[in-house]
């Protein structure tokens, strides 16, 4: 009977033990962002402003230039456009951008694809319907033959706090 402490603090011992050496080491921070991955998202920032510059122009063809020829876009209303739905409706005045500013781009790189995310806060009309307001848009693009394309776009409306 007197052994039975002994025994029992023994066991404790060996449980804590036993899971000091199952913990998993803290995983170490992320490696800061490599000079090739800093050199894509100056890239794809410039291809998203220029984008937007040439929409604000109604410059279709440059406007088309960002898009791989089967890109997919989802437009905030949910509907779903292809790269030459949506240039047709520049060259047509479909869509027009008065005014449209951008903010909160981030790029996330993997390898011969990225992903940018961003917010517009946008004046415009689509066939004569007023589309002004915010929007937050992730366009997914790949890089194809040494060039970045934009082979998805989704746009979500983001809707005013409740008062």
């Amino acid at each position: 009977m007197k052994q039975m402490p002994l025994v029992f603090a023994l066991a404790i011992a060996m449980t804590a033990l036993a899971s000091a050496q199952t913990k998993k080491p803290e995983a170490p921070p992320p490696p800061p962002p490599k000079a090739a991955d800093a050199a894509v998202e100056k890239a794809l920032m410039k291809i998203e402003n220029d984008a937007l510059a040439a929409l604000l122009k109604r410059d279709a063809v440059a406007f088309g230039k960002i898009f791989a020829e089967d890109a997919v876009l989802t437009t905030p209303d949910g509907s779903l456009q292809n790269k030459a739905q949506l240039v047709a409706d520049v060259k047509s005045g479909d869509l027009v951008l008065q005014s449209s500013t951008i903010s909160e781009m981030k790029v996330h790189t993997h390898g011969d694809a990225a992903v940018v995310t961003y917010i517009t806060t946008d004046k415009g009309k689509y066939k004569g319907q007023d589309i002004s307001g915010r929007f937050r848009w992730t366009d997914t693009f790949v890089r194809r033959g040494g060039n970045w394309l934009l082979v998805a776009g989704h746009g979500t409306q983001i809707q005013p706090p409740p008062k």
